[in-house]
């Protein structure tokens, strides 16, 4: 398509943003990828997951739910319209990244990406109603939405930085370090909705839904150990980083996921020891997302990119500039 016909360039030709405003419209993409984590929490925890019993449609005969659906039904189909808030929130991201200037491609490919992501996970979701809550199936949802919120964060961190080749900011063994922390927080998520899937939160109130067949207080266990071991290596990388003598940033990153760390272990210990109660489990998901933010975090300050370009002036503007600056005799 001619630049001309393309409706982003359009788009560019026409309005500026600024830098904070790209930062702002990334944020929330973040934002967003949480709201739709703890309201998807939430359609399950309500037993409203087949509220709408069928997709795309809520019924057979009705896109909306009808009075008979009751509240189950106006809570599924509100989780359902959340997605087209997050296209346009991604929307707005990838089309204030194209018209910013100097344009820089690694924004609108992240921002296309989540719009992809979010694409895919609304056809999973709608199989997830079609198989009547396979817990499976649910779970793939979850971890797409994790993966969502990965790259929204990404997209937030590129948005303050510029685009120099990655350079780390400690030595390798402590990059390799990091890189633990990263993958085991990744296998704590995985269990965590593992651990779901063969929980009583099944979604619906039907004794026909179908949970993961392993045994729910040892998958929890298995949860817990990753738990400590999370911990374990975020205790090791502070003290790592001080040994170093690393930059600030880092360290400050690695103490605020220790605190979140903490917070969301508070959490999970009450949600064991009452029973799973709903407000509480609803807490700890968003805690695991807020824990996950907090690890991308760590990770993506350990290298630096240099700093953000800015703008540069038109060439009209720019001589003025220079002529005001030339002392007149």
């Amino acid at each position: 398509m001619p630049n001309s016909m393309n409706p982003l360039q359009l788009i560019a030709d026409r309005w500026q943003p600024s830098a904070r405003f790209v930062q702002r419209a990334a944020l929330a993409c973040v934002v967003m990828a949480v709201v739709i984590v703890v309201t998807g929490g939430a359609v399950r925890l309500t037993q409203s997951g087949l509220g709408c019993p069928t997709w795309p449609t809520c019924t057979d005969e009705s896109l909306t739910p009808t009075r008979a659906m009751g509240i189950n039904g106006v809570i599924e189909f509100s989780n359902r319209m959340l997605t087209y808030v997050l296209c346009g929130v991604v929307g707005l991201a990838i089309i204030a990244a194209r018209a910013r200037e100097p344009r820089r491609r690694s924004l609108t490919r992240l921002g296309w990406a989540q719009f992809w992501i979010v694409m895919g996970n609304a056809v999973v979701g709608g199989i997830t109603v079609l198989t009547g809550l396979n817990p499976y199936i649910v779970s793939s949802h979850f971890l797409l939405s994790t993966a969502l919120l990965t790259v929204a964060v990404v997209m937030w961190q590129r948005t303050r930085e510029g685009d120099a080749e990655p350079r780390d900011r400690v030595a390798r063994p402590v990059r390799q370090l990091s890189w633990l922390l990263v993958v085991a927080s990744a296998v704590l998520i995985v269990v965590g909705t593992v651990v779901t899937g063969a929980g009583k939160h099944a979604g619906d109130a039907s004794k026909d839904v179908h949970r993961i067949p392993l045994n729910w207080r040892e998958l929890t266990q298995l949860h817990v150990d990753f738990v400590f071991i999370v911990v374990g290596l975020t205790v090791a990388l502070w003290f790592t980083l001080r040994a170093v003598k690393a930059a600030a940033a880092p360290s400050r990153r690695v103490t605020e996921l220790f605190v979140v760390l903490m917070l969301q272990g508070v959490i999970g210990y009450v949600q064991y020891f009452t029973g799973q109660p709903e407000l509480v489990v609803g807490a700890h998901m968003l805690g695991s997302c807020i824990v996950w933010i907090a690890v991308l975090r760590v990770f993506l300050s350990l290298r630096d990119r240099g700093e953000l370009a800015s703008v540069p002036a038109p060439a009209g503007e720019h001589d003025a500039l220079q002529t005001a600056s030339v002392p007149s005799r």
